[in-house]
């Protein structure tokens, strides 16, 4: 471990002493290569990789592809005009021209095509991503009372619980979210990203030790829009795009190697894990032990992120590259944690917070509650009889789950026999049938 950390260049904690951290982090436009930070003959490439593939095109399309300043793609199309690796085909418009590829060129492009497919956005240093992962991490926030009661909506926790959610969304640690199957624990989870400030940037793609990694994904990112008018009046770098702040859930497919970079063969390119796009968010392991690797191998694996607030990555060279481990990490589980875990781990997850079945009072007026705003019509007294005939006789477990799935049931069962929904006993008892009949 001493031989790793004496191989890495930048240390996270060592950020804010070269750089001051803003308020509110924005990624403006770079208008130069050495402000860019990455290598030219890696835009190069890419700019000929794209000629290669979409024909002739103008300089305003090259810049637009590579999420770049026009200045500064037209500073490169001109150094690569003089190297003979492009040339003008025709004027386009004012100080513009249509560029095709010379023949050294197009050996050059399908040389570096064979290598890589990827033309798209050129990549932001991982040094400038530590940065804006340290500006816009939850850890800078303080969560309040009144922020968390709006993140969890119209979900009913106990005071008691409440009271320790705060406190671990004050730390931006690591919990354990546990208890009975359907009393909201997945639900909980995935809303408390929405503590925090609803929004961040992040790179399209990352540029570590020579490969390109993507890091923007939609199907865990939601893309916010930025209108193009605004984004030039405030000199967006194009290269970044703001997001909802994550909640990235994985449950039991997730094996060792997503947690690793995973290279496309089709592209070239590296595709980042989950916990590297769930940064400045919230990452839930869901169903925790129950996943494809053993929670031993996974705890080993993230012992020390979990402490240090950082991880590391084999990229495909063999190198170990250092990167931030900044988010809320929930690990939601029917079991108790104790049999999961030793000793040694569970001092690293400081909250471990139950998620209880709801009391018979809080049964109770949730399923009246829903059950108004479902339009299911029916009086107290017919919950009364739910409770008593099949939960309390039946020394059954009340769960808070069990109040909407038993009332799509009635909900179900009325409009089959063409009636209003409402609660009667037959509708309960129809209900109950349905829903209990082998649990």
């Amino acid at each position: 471990m001493t031989a790793c950390l004496s191989d890495i260049n930048l240390l996270l904690d060592d950020l804010p002493q070269v750089r001051a951290l803003p308020k509110v982090f924005v990624p403006h436009e770079e208008t130069s290569l050495e402000a860019l930070g990455i290598p030219q003959h890696i835009i190069e490439k890419q700019i000929l990789k794209y000629l290669l593939n979409a024909g002739d095109v103008t300089g305003r399309q090259i810049a637009c592809q590579l999420k770049l300043s026009g200045s500064l793609v037209t500073g490169l199309l001109r150094q690569m005009k003089s190297e003979m690796l492009v040339s003008y085909k025709q004027a386009s418009g004012p100080s513009d021209y249509e560029f095709i590829l010379t023949e050294r060129g197009h050996t050059i492009a399908q040389r570096a095509y064979e290598r890589s497919t990827y033309f798209g956005t050129v990549p932001v240093t991982l040094e400038e991503y530590l940065f804006s992962v340290k500006a816009q991490s939850p850890g800078r926030e303080r969560p309040t009372a009144e922020k968390l009661r709006n993140a969890l909506g119209e979900l009913k926790i106990s005071p008691k619980m409440f009271q320790r959610l705060g406190q671990a969304m004050i730390s931006v640690g690591a919990m354990f979210l546990y208890g009975s199957p359907g009393n909201g624990k997945t639900s909980i989870a995935e809303r408390l990203t929405e503590t925090f400030s609803p929004s961040i940037w992040i790179p399209r793609t990352l540029f570590i030790e020579g490969e390109i990694v993507r890091l923007f994904d939609p199907t865990v990112h939601e893309e916010i829009i930025i209108e193009d008018d605004i984004a030039t009046q405030q000199q967006i770098d194009q290269r970044w795009v703001k997001i909802k702040r994550p909640t990235v859930i994985v449950g039991g497919e997730l094996k060792m190697e997503h947690l690793e970079l995973k290279i496309d063969h089709a592209t070239g390119v590296l595709e980042a894990p989950f916990q590297l796009k769930s940064n400045c968010g919230t990452l839930v392991i869901d169903d925790f032990g129950r996943q494809q690797m053993s929670t031993d191998e996974l705890l080993n694996r993230w012992i020390i992120p979990l402490e240090k607030k950082y991880d590391f990555l084999n990229t495909p060279s063999g190198k170990k590259v250092q990167v931030p481990f900044e988010q809320m990490i929930v690990f939601a589980t029917n079991l108790e944690p104790k049999e999961l875990v030793d000793e040694a781990f569970l001092r690293r997850i400081p909250y471990k917070i139950q998620a209880t079945d709801p009391t018979e009072e809080d049964f109770h007026d949730l399923f009246y509650q829903l059950a108004t705003q479902m339009e299911i019509a029916g009086s107290t007294e017919i919950i009364d009889y739910l409770i008593e005939k099949h939960f309390k006789e039946e020394h059954r477990p009340m769960r808070y789950c069990h109040v909407r799935d038993l009332l799509l049931q009635v909900n179900s069962y009325c409009h089959f026999l063409e009636q209003q929904p409402q609660l009667t006993r037959e509708s309960v008892d129809a209900a109950v049938a349905n829903y209990f009949s082998i649990m």
